[in-house]
């Protein structure tokens, strides 16, 4: 097969790949948590491949996009944080990881794993499940934050973004400072209200 473009255009279609969610094994210690894999560039799927065979419950988010290449259009399913995976833990079991082949590290600071807040990854999940138009965004540090108040997706909070009449919401993995954004309807969505002690609503 022919090699893409160096300058290929892209053009972002609905996601239609459902995530797997492998069932946790027993854990002596700690509940186990989320934390985030940082890979080689484009070996995420193969990081997946062996977390499998070493049944260490993980997720890589997918999206499908279509691509120019010289002679034709080709559909891929591309990761939507590239170069992480995710991967569900105890923390005392971090080597299991690191010792994956094509894993660099685990995300945090210094040598401590930090581990991600499980609604950030429920979100995106809930989006992917329901078949939303979700692309990878770059991370927003201001704007409205909103909450969903209708429909399948309700409850999920994100960054309200307007752009050519069309809203989107942006959903981040603070952690890893990346983002994804989903179109929404705007009559769907509500101002969301911070935690008590926080300051006034967004």
């Amino acid at each position: 097969m022919e090699s893409p473009a160096q300058s290929p255009s892209q053009t972002l279609i609905a996601a239609s790949v459902t995530p797997n969610f492998i069932p946790d094994p027993p854990c002596d210690a700690f509940a186990p948590q989320w934390f985030a894999a940082y890979t080689q560039p484009n070996h995420e799927k193969t990081v997946v491949r062996q977390l499998t065979e070493r049944a260490i419950p993980h997720y890589l988010p997918l999206y499908e996009s279509v691509r120019q290449w010289k002679d034709r259009k080709v559909r891929l399913e591309m990761p939507l944080f590239p170069g992480y995976v995710f991967v569900r833990m105890c923390v005392q079991k971090r080597l299991s990881v690191i010792q994956v082949p094509s894993v660099i590290r685990l995300v945090g600071f210094g040598a401590d794993p930090v581990a991600i807040p499980e609604a950030e990854l429920a979100a995106i999940r809930t989006c992917l499940d329901h078949n939303c138009r979700m692309v990878p965004h770059q991370l927003m540090q201001a704007g409205q934050r909103v909450r969903i108040t209708r429909g399948s997706l309700t409850g999920i909070e994100g960054i309200l973004l307007r752009r050519k009449g069309i809203a989107r919401l942006v959903l981040s993995i603070e952690l890893i400072m990346r983002a994804v954004a989903i179109e929404v309807d705007i009559s769907d969505v509500e101002p969301a209200r911070l935690p008590a002690g926080s300051g006034r609503n967004l």
